[in-house]
C-alpha cells in the first residue's frame, strides 16, 4: 500500500474533521485567473459544505463567473499532527431570503456553541440576509490525509 493511501481519511474520519473544525478557506478563481483565497465559517450539511457571505462579496462574483472552488480544511501544527480535506466543488449560489436566512440560524448556532436565537436576534439576521447569500459546494474530487497515522498515533 502507498504511503498516500496510508494517510487518506476514511468516510468517518473525514465527516467528524469537518464536523469539528470551524474554518474553510474558499478558494475561488479571480478575474485575472489568480486564486482567491478566503477564509470562513460554514455549516456542514449532509457531506457538502455551505456558507454564508455578502452578496457582492469578490468571492460571490468569482462564483457567478466560474462556479469552480476549492475548499480546505485542516488542523494540525506539526508536520506529523497534519489532518486535512481538500475538496474541489462546484457552487451553487442561493439568494432566497429564506434559504439565506435557515443557513445563517445554523450558522449562528453551530458557532455561538448552541445558543438559541431569540426573536431580535432572528429580525436582525434576517435583515442581514437580505444582501447576503448562501453557497452550496458540491464536492466532485475529494483528497484527504492524516499524518498522524505516518507513525501510527491517529
Amino acid at each position: 500500500m502507498s504511503k498516500r493511501a496510508e494517510i487518506q481519511l476514511t468516510e468517518d474520519e473525514q465527516r467528524k474533521l469537518i464536523d469539528s473544525e470551524r474554518i474553510v478557506v474558499v478558494s475561488t478563481l479571480g478575474h485575472s485567473g489568480w486564486p482567491h483565497s478566503m477564509p470562513l465559517w460554514y455549516v456542514p450539511r449532509g457531506g457538502e459544505v455551505w456558507v454564508y457571505t455578502y452578496a457582492k462579496s469578490q468571492k460571490v462574483r468569482n462564483l457567478e463567473r466560474d462556479p469552480r472552488a476549492t475548499l480546505l480544511i485542516e488542523t494540525g501544527h506539526e508536520y506529523g499532527e497534519l489532518r486535512g480535506v481538500e475538496i474541489e466543488a462546484e457552487a451553487e449560489i442561493h439568494r432566497d431570503v429564506e434559504t439565506v436566512f435557515e443557513l445563517v440560524k445554523e450558522l449562528t448556532s453551530r458557532y455561538s456553541a448552541g445558543a438559541e436565537i431569540d426573536d431580535e436576534t432572528a429580525e436582525t439576521l434576517k435583515d442581514q440576509a437580505r444582501k447576503r447569500v448562501a453557497i452550496r459546494f458540491e464536492p466532485r474530487r475529494v483528497a484527504t490525509w492524516d499524518h498522524r497515522k505516518l507513525s501510527g498515533r491517529s
